[in-house]
């Protein structure tokens, strides 16, 4: 695991989620060669749909500091 991976790790929790949300799309995007609108809606309605599961209860969710764990191993 690189530095600057662990550096974006240990202080994400620092950022808004604003701030996440563009990491999450700058990652995303830095994988794909080609831009596609069609993705941007994709995930645009997954996260609606992720929310509306939270936000019912129909899935409970994880903190931050499980995830962290699991990546620290």
């Amino acid at each position: 695991m690189s530095a600057v991976f662990k550096q974006v790790i240990e202080n994400i929790g620092e950022l808004t989620s604003n701030e996440k949300a563009l990491i999450a799309h700058c990652l995303i995007s830095s994988l794909e060669l080609k831009h596609d609108e069609s993705v941007d809606e994709s995930w645009g309605e997954l996260a609606k749909r992720r929310l509306f599961e939270l936000e019912s209860g129909t899935v409970k969710g994880v903190s931050w500091n499980e995830i962290k764990s699991e990546v620290k191993g």
